[in-house]
């Protein structure tokens, strides 16, 4: 099995604002002895119903039952196909809902095979032929209680990756690739 990817370590600067009590506040960011807040997420799959809420990272450490069941609710569900996701992904998710306070993400579409990807390019618009979706690189998502446009400028604002904005069919596209934004900006 490949070895996980750690999260990682806060500064220097950011562990001695920390002890002095500035920033910790339970927002992942650690405390003074090094250790940071487990990190939570909770999903609940649209088109299958299904429910997940689990801790995904410990103290900067993936854990790798949590990414299994992860990878297992957000499968392709046309096709049953499972790939894992990126944690980085995860962690942008981790965020959102810290930024957000927000706690499920519902989730419209995770990872596709290369066969339902090609059916949506053809059938869709605005779906990539070479979509991060079928790296485990993307998630179509809304945040419980929380306004998709919201969601969108919290995205924006943490410039971790790609935002689309698709406020007629209320949810936001989040992936690992570069910089990038589209969708109405007004909505």
């Amino acid at each position: 099995m490949p070895k996980l990817p750690h999260a990682r370590p806060c500064p220097t600067r950011r562990r001695l604002i920390q002890t002095l009590g500035g920033l910790s506040l339970g927002l992942g960011l650690g405390n003074a002895w090094g250790r940071t807040e487990p990190c939570r997420l909770s999903f609940h799959h649209l088109h299958t119903g299904e429910r997940l809420s689990t801790v995904y990272r410990v103290d900067g450490r993936y854990q790798r039952e949590a990414l299994t069941r992860i990878a297992w609710l957000l499968r392709d569900f046309r096709t049953g196909k499972t790939h894992p996701m990126d944690p980085q992904l995860l962690d942008i998710l981790h965020a959102l809902s810290l930024r957000c306070e927000g706690e499920t993400f519902e989730v419209i579409s995770g990872y596709r095979a290369p066969a339902t990807n090609a059916m949506l390019a053809r059938t869709t618009s605005g779906v990539a032929r070479h979509s991060l979706h079928m790296e485990g690189r993307a998630i179509d998502v809304r945040l419980t209680g929380r306004a998709t446009a919201q969601l969108r400028d919290a995205a924006l604002a943490l410039r971790r990756g790609g935002v689309g904005f698709y406020p007629d069919s209320d949810f936001v596209h989040l992936d690992t690739g570069r910089v990038r934004a589209w969708g109405p900006r007004g909505a």
